[in-house]
């Protein structure tokens, strides 16, 4: 829903209703992930997309259904039969999409859920999908973090309750979900499946080190969605002029600013760390931090293979440990010919994706099997 919010929150406080369809699971090599949203207006204007192309115009014509009926419907699209006409994914995959009417009437704490995505505090909204009462489906509850007020009802306090705690699970790891429960949430059951379209505040990206390098690195990041920070000690360097695709540029020892973010609890399985100091006054002290933080998702260094052999003698030398020297990525990113600061910055961030989601880095055809790999 993130991607479609201006246009559906424009529409909803006009009063209008709108068939949104969101893709709530895929199986195999499906292009969109769980979450992606396509919204059909009142005036035929089709936004977004759950595939890439390959089922829209089947997802528009059921929005059109159901703005008219009133009634929310899960539909599966899978594989294309061979004479074309079946509606299906070519790639191979299969996803589930849940086509709703959204207004004011059926989706009144939109307003407030759109407020806390622009404001960056976490939000999931549970919808259920499916259910042997019809008139369950589509009936929501708005989960925020423990302490804070949730909204809305999927049908009776058990099923909240099982929900609600599970919903703040996917919430605090930033995961979209579809969640199986029996009709009352009991959670060994069947028969209800309840959507979580969860939107924590966007991964952070740490980038050290204001040179060139660090700006084209930034801007691949912001392309990413991810909320970057450059920081950097000298502030003749470190300017919101120089990097104007940062979310924020902090002028500080680098290895300071991270002990900050780490105390402050700024810092989790999801941020990625990018040290572009490649001077060891800089890179050593902010790595021995980095690499000790219990929880990030990459850290990578950026030098020679001189430098890099000579970082790895001084951070043994400051007592780093075998295993906590192996979890950084050092000389950076992926071999791929890179030249300018722009092509090292796409080498950086594919390396950043091909750890997070398993790829190798191979040129697709060039191996055979499934392009998505397994977990998608």
């Amino acid at each position: 829903m993130r991607e479609v919010l201006d246009e559906l929150l424009a529409r909803w406080e006009a009063g209008q209703t709108i068939g949104m369809g969101t893709v709530v699971a895929t199986f195999q090599s499906a292009p969109r992930p769980p979450g992606a949203s396509m919204l059909v207006t009142e005036a035929g204007e089709a936004i977004g997309s759950v595939s890439g192309g390959c089922v829209e115009g089947a997802v528009y014509e059921l929005a059109q259904e159901v703005m008219a009926s009133g009634s929310p419907v899960l539909q599966r699209y899978g594989i294309s039969d061979e004479t074309a006409l079946g509606v299906g994914l070519t790639c191979g995959g299969i996803l589930d999409v849940h086509v709703e009417p959204v207004s004011q009437d059926t989706f009144p704490e939109l307003g407030e859920v759109a407020a806390d995505i622009r404001a960056e505090r976490p939000v999931a909204v549970a919808t259920v999908v499916t259910h042997p009462d019809p008139a369950r489906v589509g009936r929501r509850v708005i989960v925020r973090p423990e302490g804070a007020p949730t909204q809305g009802s999927i049908g009776s306090e058990r099923a909240d309750a099982a929900v609600l705690d599970d919903a703040r699970g996917l919430l605090a790891l930033g995961e979209s979900k579809t969640l199986t429960y029996g009709p009352d949430g009991e959670r060994r059951g069947e028969g209800m499946q309840v959507f979580v379209s969860a939107h924590a505040p966007r991964p952070r990206m740490l980038v050290f080190g204001a040179i060139d390098f660090a700006a084209a690195v930034a801007a691949q990041g912001s392309f990413l969605g991810y909320a970057v920070t450059v920081c950097d000690a000298r502030p003749v360097f470190a300017t919101a002029t120089r990097f104007p695709e940062a979310d924020e540029v902090v002028v500080k020892w680098p290895h300071k600013y991270l002990t900050e973010e780490r105390d402050a609890g700024r810092i989790d399985a999801r941020t990625v760390i990018c040290v572009l100091t490649h001077d060891p006054k800089f890179d050593v002290p902010l790595l021995e931090v980095a690499l000790r933080l219990p929880e990030v998702g990459y850290v990578g260094a950026m030098g020679s293979r001189r430098t890099h052999e000579d970082r790895l003698a001084r951070l043994q030398e400051a007592g780093l440990s075998a295993a906590e020297i192996g979890r950084m990525s050092s000389p950076i990113g992926l071999d791929l010919g890179a030249r300018t600061p722009q092509e090292t910055a796409v080498s950086i961030v594919a390396e950043i994706i091909a750890l997070r989601w398993g790829g190798r880095g191979e040129r697709l055809g060039e191996r055979g099997g499934p392009i998505h790999h397994p977990g998608d």
